[in-house]
């Protein structure tokens, strides 16, 4: 098990930029790592993947304007988010699986997530 502590959220204008952390309470280098977005009223979807070999994924909408990283040194998991568009409200789940990486439609799969961070982005 490792938890997981997301960071970073805030109100933003459309065409902005925020970076969501994610602190793991271990060792994430043998974890797929994902984020995933919730907006009020609809199912939580998801956003990036990051597996063990740096191999990342993004959904097709954010793709070009989001990236994931990870620091294995300081256990921490990234979202950098450019070109923010003005969706409104929603929360920004870290999500954690031992090796391999599920399908994001998976939500069960995910072993571990976070508390969320909400992002607001306003026109």
């Amino acid at each position: 098990q490792v938890r997981l502590l997301e960071s970073g959220g805030g109100s933003v204008q459309a065409g902005g930029s925020l970076r969501l952390s994610c602190k793991a309470s271990r060792t994430i280098g043998d974890y797929c790592m994902g984020w995933f977005r919730q907006a009020p009223g609809k199912e939580r979807e998801g956003v990036s993947t990051i597996d063990r070999f740096d191999r990342r994924t993004y959904a097709d909408p954010v793709k070009g304007r989001f990236t994931t990283s990870i620091d294995n040194a300081e256990n921490t998991l990234y979202l950098q988010m450019n070109a923010l568009k003005p969706e409104g409200p929603a929360m920004y789940y870290c999500a954690a699986n031992f090796a391999r990486c599920p399908s994001s439609d998976d939500l069960e799969s995910w072993g571990n997530w976070g508390q969320g961070t909400q992002v607001t982005v306003s026109s």
